[in-house]
């Protein structure tokens, strides 16, 4: 492709990932300039990682807000401790998996749990999509309704940008029209156009450390099933990539808490667009990190942002969300997921309902939500019960 149309899917890519990854700093009390730079710098080190194999952006991780909550009473230093000591276990996971090779991730995470987690995954963010949807049911009706028409109808460049022009014609009609709070346009107004990232030093501590276990096993879940989900969308086999991905995932993560920022994750947002626009070319994520780097020193540009009407986001996120889960269900599909099998029909049907429901239940200071629980239940117990079913099968006489 030309560099402009890669600059544009890189602007595509750009507004998918924005809304989120600025939500959970904004949720946790850690700062989103911050948060948004070691974003774009952490997408840059994925790619050079993962060799330009696994087309993917390093957002905000939701797996780290409740956690994250749970130890702010600490202080920033103390929750950015616990982000390293995430990011640190993410790298030994991904280079055991680089050194054991792909025959280990197939043991932990047959495709039967990595299709189940990126249905979880989409099905998990579903309610942030409807109640975005409820808060301005016509603006985000008419934003679904445009990129339906642009990604089915579509062809050439409105085909490929059918999610950008349905969110950028809504929101600007959304400002023009008054669908905007008065406190964000008088926040815009205010900002300054050039100002610099705020930066925090980490402090460990056992007790915040010990809240982010869960958080690690999340986080290793999520890499390997949107490298499956990237591989389902291109045709490829990209499970030699696994390690590299995990591996890269790790020190984004670790470099953002040394400064400041949220853990990240390789985000659904952007498989979705990939899945709409069928384009997955790396340089594009590549200029997608490079403007969220830019734009951490622009509080300008971070407000205007901040303008985005709910609604947009929740016809938006409507359409990207459902394809996400539709991946999951093609990983299912395409590698013969025999859902007769006890062990996959039961555990995969309480792991999906734990995460679709939202399960959420606290553990001393921890609380841990849906995606957390939908995850751990069917990356532990589906080996687990797999084994178990193959020991109690009496033994053919020899």
């Amino acid at each position: 492709m030309s560099w402009p149309l890669t600059i544009g899917f890189g602007v595509q890519h750009l507004v998918a990932m924005f809304g989120a990854t600025v939500l959970v700093p904004t949720a946790t009390g850690l700062p989103v300039a911050t948060t948004l730079l070691f974003s774009g710098l952490g997408t840059l080190l994925f790619l050079v990682i993962t060799k330009n194999r696994v087309p993917s952006y390093l957002g905000s991780s939701f797996a780290f807000v409740a956690p994250l909550v749970a130890a702010r009473e600490q202080g920033i230093a103390a929750q950015l401790g616990g982000v390293v000591a995430a990011g640190l276990l993410v790298i030994v996971v991904g280079i055991a998996v680089k050194a054991l090779g792909v025959r280990l991730l197939e043991s932990v995470m047959p495709p039967v749990v990595t299709g189940a987690v990126v249905i979880i995954i989409g099905l998990n963010l579903a309610n942030q999509a409807t109640s975005n949807f409820e808060k301005q049911p016509l603006l985000a009706a008419i934003t679904t309704v445009l990129i339906l028409l642009a990604g089915v109808l579509g062809r050439g460049l409105v085909f490929r940008f059918s999610v950008l022009l349905g969110f950028v014609a809504v929101w600007a009609g959304g400002l023009a029209f008054g669908a905007v709070s008065s406190d964000k346009l008088e926040a815009l107004r205010d900002a300054a156009w050039v100002g610099l990232p705020t930066l925090y030093q980490p402090e460990l501590r056992p007790s915040v450390v010990l809240l982010m276990l869960p958080v690690v096993i999340v986080l290793v879940a999520e890499v390997v099933g949107h490298v499956k989900a990237v591989a389902a969308l291109t045709g490829r086999n990209l499970d030699g990539s696994a390690g590299d991905a995990i591996i890269a995932n790790g020190l984004s993560t670790a470099l953002s808490g040394l400064g400041g920022g949220v853990g990240t994750t390789t985000y659904s947002e952007n498989i979705g667009v990939m899945a709409v626009t069928r384009v997955y070319t790396t340089a594009a994520f590549a200029f997608a990190g490079v403007f969220a780097a830019a734009l951490a020193f622009s509080p300008k540009a971070i407000a205007l942002f901040g303008t985005i009407p709910p609604g947009v986001l929740g016809g938006c996120t409507l359409v990207l969300y459902g394809l996400i889960v539709l991946i999951g269900v093609r990983i299912w599909m395409d590698r013969g997921v025999d859902l007769a099998n006890p062990a996959n029909a039961m555990v995969g049907g309480a792991a999906l309902v734990a995460g679709v429901g939202d399960l959420t239940i606290e553990i001393g200071d921890l609380q841990m939500g849906g995606m957390v629980w939908g995850s751990l239940l069917v990356v532990i117990l589906h080996p687990v019960m797999r084994w178990l079913r193959a020991a109690r099968r009496p033994s053919t006489p020899g």
